[in-house]
């Protein structure tokens, strides 16, 4: 029978299907969620619900009810989120900029505390730190630099000979300090033993930091330079990210390029260049014989020159690494635990014989000026 059949009662009939639930508006359900946040919310937003609930069919409104009483229990943290509300959007904004600012930490200088100079010269206890009646097997460098030098030599030669032209090296030297001159002058020896060619820019320690790039970009352009050295530490007043980031990443020979780095930092990537001290240090390790694998290795500083490439390559050989700096709690414990200690802090004086444990190994990096009236020579305790 077709509808216009169909009777007037019929289609007044009320239909066998269950009826469909009012749907409430979205803001029936935020004024809910408000008073849930409410310090007085407790059986006001069950009773609230409930009042609905027998309003309105109760089926589509029992798991909502269901899921704001098992709810209840987050009070505290939905009425701190409430308590935001009320702070504003703006007020939010401005402590998640304040957060991520605070990841990277203070920028603060590492000053070392230096022990008192009657101290300095009082031996350790005997029961405490390294015993002085352990004979100590000294790491000779300069053999193994000297085998180096002469590996060198002999490639250099050999690529003079097949292509007519030798290694180019050239360092930008800024201010005259003493120690960075004394490295200077190593470096421009160095070169000269095994046939590099050498170039020297010199500048003042006033100069400014526009010079410096000058001379940069001026060695980067040279085809007769393969690697550059920016001597460090440069003058205050300039930006010496800017200045190492200006060099050429294929003449980045001191590796203190950003992706090198960079690089140094993932173990999945290659960087071009090792910085020379830190490599210095795990060649020394290598050369003697020294097993790196899960030993404990304590960095005593986290410069970019030394320390912290020193940590991430101690790392790339598996071991674990303590580094110590300026801030850290009780640095002698931890040095007192450590297999290998390297200290890179350009401090002197500053790790004594109660540092160290028997059987350590050591490694002093830098050179420091030390004024005294007797010459006393301590050796450094090796395996």
């Amino acid at each position: 029978m077709g509808p216009s059949h169909m009777r007037q009662k019929d289609l007044l009939a009320e239909p066998t299907w269950p009826k469909r639930p009012k749907r409430l508006p979205k803001s029936h359900f935020r004024h809910e969620r408000r008073r849930v946040a409410s310090k007085e919310m407790g059986g006001a937003a069950v009773a609230v619900l409930a009042a609905a609930a027998t309003r309105q069919n109760r089926a589509p409104l029992a798991s909502l009810l269901t899921r704001v009483v098992r709810g209840l229990h987050d009070a505290s943290v939905v009425a701190a989120a409430a308590e935001e509300d009320k702070a504003g959007a703006g007020s939010r904004r401005r402590r998640r900029r304040s957060s991520s600012s605070l990841l990277l930490g203070p920028d603060f200088l590492d000053t070392w505390d230096l022990p008192p100079r009657a101290a300095s010269r009082t031996p350790p206890p005997q029961d405490g730190g390294a015993d002085y009646g352990y004979t100590a097997t000294i790491i000779d460098g300069k053999s193994i630099a000297e085998d180096i030098r002469l590996h060198i030599a002999e490639e250099v030669r050999q690529m003079k000979s097949a292509v007519g032209h030798v290694p180019g090296l050239a360092v930008v030297l800024v201010g005259d300090r003493r120690d960075s001159e004394s490295y200077v002058r190593y470096k421009t020896k160095g070169c000269e033993e095994v046939g590099i060619k050498s170039l020297l820019a010199k500048l003042p320690g006033n100069c400014t930091e526009d010079e410096v790039m000058d001379s940069v970009s001026r060695f980067n352009e040279d085809p007769s330079v393969h690697g550059i050295l920016v001597q460090l530490p440069l003058p205050q007043h300039m930006d010496e990210e800017r200045i190492l980031s200006a060099i050429s990443l294929e003449k980045d020979v001191d590796g203190f390029h950003p992706l090198n780095v960079g690089n140094l930092a993932l173990r999945s990537r290659k960087p071009l260049f090792l910085p020379c001290a830190a490599k210095a240090c795990i060649e020394l390790l290598l050369q003697s014989g020294i097993e790196l694998m899960g030993k404990h290795v304590t960095v005593i500083g986290r410069s970019k020159v030394v320390g912290l490439p020193t940590s991430l390559l101690l790392q790339r050989h598996h071991a674990t690494v303590s580094v110590i700096h300026a801030f850290t709690t009780n640095p002698e414990a931890i040095a007192r635990e450590s297999d290998i200690v390297i200290s890179a802090a350009g401090v002197a004086n500053l790790v004594r014989g109660s540092w160290l444990k028997q059987g350590a190994v050591v490694i002093d990096v830098g050179t420091n000026p030390i004024e005294v009236k007797t010459v006393v020579f301590y050796c450094t305790f090796a395996q």
